[in-house]
């Protein structure tokens, strides 16, 4: 089979393109960095562009059976048109180009961030769709355009995973890890009693690789971890498993959220809404639909994914440079550096 990924270069394409090399499949990425992995060198079909650009899309779908569309602009994007411009603008052209060239199946990386904050748990498919801030309105319109392709002829299926991390997940977690490991106090929102489910890329991949042929045709797909605790009873596992000294710090809701919000208005956090306004209230997923339509089950916890990509960070971290927007390099700490040093 041959699978196309936009994105491919980003942390989840990364992983997809490894496990489907791995099971003898033709791999092709578009993206705008490097694959930057070695052991894909000469394996892969790595094309350099943007999907925003029509014929760009056009050379990543050529030939291929599947098409998977990872790429997006995160959260921490500065304004609402770059948000859109790749997830609603750049999900129109390769949705568009993967009908117009005959492919089978198109996979779109949705986000749970299409719920928004709801108050019933766990959240099913079928609950109404209210993203939280400019990323999840992206989504949201990103998945109509699914629906409008469908009716054209194009099989769609859509993956809302929960947040996901393993080996190579820097981003937000990179700030996480990185007070861990200097035994920094940890501020919580709340008392951390809330329950927050997280995803390990590996099962994601699966999950991802389960829609190719799965009778899910013209649906969405919930995909979160199946075992996780409290946020203090995740974070604990993780500071102990560290080994560092840090502790966890609960702080006040209301105004912290003021502030961040503050900050990031004048681009002085990594950390955008939807982070700190869902970071103190449950969020988890049904995975129901995933179990009994995709054969799919979830192998590791909140807590045993959070302390190997722990380990993964402090086992790589004297190689890490810069920074940037994406969620394979460290995010700049900006103002919370400030707020590290009182910790």
């Amino acid at each position: 089979m041959r699978v196309s990924i936009s994105g491919g270069a980003g942390f989840l394409g990364l992983h997809l393109a490894r496990r489907l090399v791995a099971d003898g499949h033709d791999v092709r990425v578009l993206d705008l960095a490097s694959l930057d992995d070695p052991p894909l060198a000469g394996r892969v079909e790595e094309l350099a562009g943007d999907i925003r650009i029509p014929a760009d899309a056009r050379r990543l779908v050529a030939g291929a059976d599947v098409v998977v569309h990872a790429a997006a602009a995160l959260p921490i994007q500065s304004s609402r048109d770059a948000i859109r411009s790749v997830n609603v603008q750049g999900t129109a052209e390769v949705l568009t180009a993967a009908l117009e060239a005959g492919v089978r199946r198109a996979v779109l990386i949705s986000s749970t961030a299409v719920y928004g904050v709801p108050e019933k748990h766990p959240i099913a498919e079928d609950d109404p769709l209210v993203g939280v801030g400019w990323y999840g309105e992206s989504k949201i319109d990103a998945e109509r355009l699914c629906a409008d392709v469908a009716r054209r002829g194009l099989e769609t299926v859509i993956v809302r995973p929960k947040t996901f991390i393993g080996p190579e997940r820097l981003g937000v977690f990179e700030i996480l890890f990185d007070w861990i490991r200097e035994g920094r106090r940890i501020p919580i929102l709340g008392s951390g009693a809330n329950r927050y489910q997280l995803l390990a890329v590996e099962d994601l991949v699966d999950g991802v690789v389960g829609c190719f042929d799965a009778p899910v045709a013209g649906q969405a797909v919930n995909i979160g971890a199946g075992v996780f605790g409290t946020v203090r009873e995740d974070l604990e596992a993780l500071c102990a498993h560290a080994g560092s000294g840090s502790r966890l710090r609960s702080v006040p809701v209301k105004p912290t959220e003021i502030a961040l919000r503050g900050l990031e208005l004048a681009r002085l956090s990594p950390l955008a809404e939807w982070h700190y306004k869902t970071a103190y209230r449950d969020s988890f997923v049904s995975i129901d639909k995933a179990r009994a339509l995709l054969g799919w089950e979830p192998r590791l916890s909140n807590a045993e994914t959070l302390c190997a990509t722990y380990d993964w960070y402090l086992a790589h971290h004297d190689e890490m440079r810069g920074s940037g927007m994406t969620h394979r390099v460290p995010w700049d700490q900006r103002a919370l550096g400030l707020f590290k040093r009182l910790s």
